[in-house]
């Protein structure tokens, strides 16, 4: 069974208190960072001693592209999603074919390692956000929804499920919701007219999102992962929206208006959240596991379906995946270099 409480470890390799952590029914995720990351058969030899403890556990990982990849060493150096909008604007079919070509290549190398998912892509748009920019594709919905369908259809091509962040929009709010209070003035329309469409024109090929924690004062006071408002009214109910809902890492600075980290995941499972991520803070994450313990466990189809199609392989210091990988490789490495 997957509980309903993703957390993340220090080191390379588990510790006792982290075996024993692994083995709470409300432990349903385990999150990786560049800190738990040497090489591509470490991270491998981790996450298989991960489900020897644990053999339901969800393994996830932010593996954007640019300057969000925890995988680095031993792994594919991937560009930022910013570059393929930018040649979309010159050569729309190319940045197609590469953006297809690094959504497979992104999942098969964290599925080669035991990892099942990377919360991606963002489908936020690129405004004036400080910590979205070239994370993002575009700066319109028109270029940002062919470009972000054909990174998703490269990473379900390679056996992983998509995540679609941070809903409903974290491009038009200047404060960075990790150090800051993120708030988004907007009246709702607007936001529906404008930073939900790729999300809206996406939600077919979306297997799960992760709201944004942003609070848009005008339709809601609570941050979008804390609100009923837009979990169950708008995504569930309007949207008709049926997958996995990932709060974002309730230790940021924008989660921290709702209490301590009990309160925050209670909230955030309350409003309609199906799992909810507590990062870099070990007491945090037993405080928010402590204040969950009771509850009944999360919806297990709907989580089921984030498990990643990871091969039965040997993985050596470096990577080797085959022909296709190989030329792939070679392909968006070069588009890299290009820039």
């Amino acid at each position: 069974m997957i509980g309903a409480l993703m957390l993340d470890i220090a080191g390379t390799e588990l510790t006792q208190e982290d075996i024993e952590l692994l083995q709470a029914p409300q432990v349903g995720g385990m999150i990786l960072f560049a800190r738990n990351i040497e090489s591509p058969a470490q991270v491998r030899a981790l996450t298989d001693h991960m489900r020897q403890i644990r053999p339901d556990i969800l393994v996830a990982v932010d593996q954007e592209g640019g300057r969000v990849q925890r995988l680095r060493k031993g792994f594919t150096l991937l560009p930022a999603m910013g570059n393929f909008g930018a040649l979309y604007l010159i050569q729309p079919e190319k940045a197609l074919e590469l953006a297809e070509k690094c959504g497979w290549l992104m999942a098969i190398e964290v599925l080669a390692v035991g990892i099942d998912f990377s919360f991606a892509p963002v489908l936020d748009i690129n405004d004036i956000s400080d910590v979205i920019g070239d994370r993002a594709f575009a700066k319109n919905i028109q270029d940002i929804v062919p470009l972000a369908s054909a990174f998703m259809q490269g990473m379900r091509r390679a056996g992983m499920a998509t995540t679609g962040k941070h809903f409903p929009g974290h491009g038009s709010v200047k404060a960075d919701s990790h150090v800051a209070a993120a708030i988004d003035s907007r009246e709702y329309q607007e936001i529906y007219d404008n930073d939900m469409q790729s999300f809206i024109k996406l939600q077919s090929q979306l297997d799960a999102l992760m709201p944004a924690h942003v609070i848009y004062e005008k339709v809601d006071p609570n941050p979008a992962g804390f609100s009923p408002y837009w979990i169950q009214k708008v995504l569930r109910q309007e949207l008709q929206f049926d997958g996995v809902l990932f709060s974002d890492d309730l230790t940021m600075q924008a989660a921290c208006v709702v209490g301590g980290a009990d309160a925050r995941i209670r909230a955030a499972l309350d409003a309609g959240c199906d799992m909810g991520l507590v990062c870099n803070n070990r007491e945090s994450a037993c405080t928010a596991l402590t204040g969950i313990e009771n509850l009944p466990l999360p919806n297990q189809e709907r989580l089921e379906r984030m498990r990643g199609k990871i091969p039965q392989i040997q993985i050596g210091e470096q990577l080797d995946l085959g022909n296709e990988w190989q030329s792939v490789r070679k392909v968006i490495e070069e588009f890299k270099n290009s820039l």
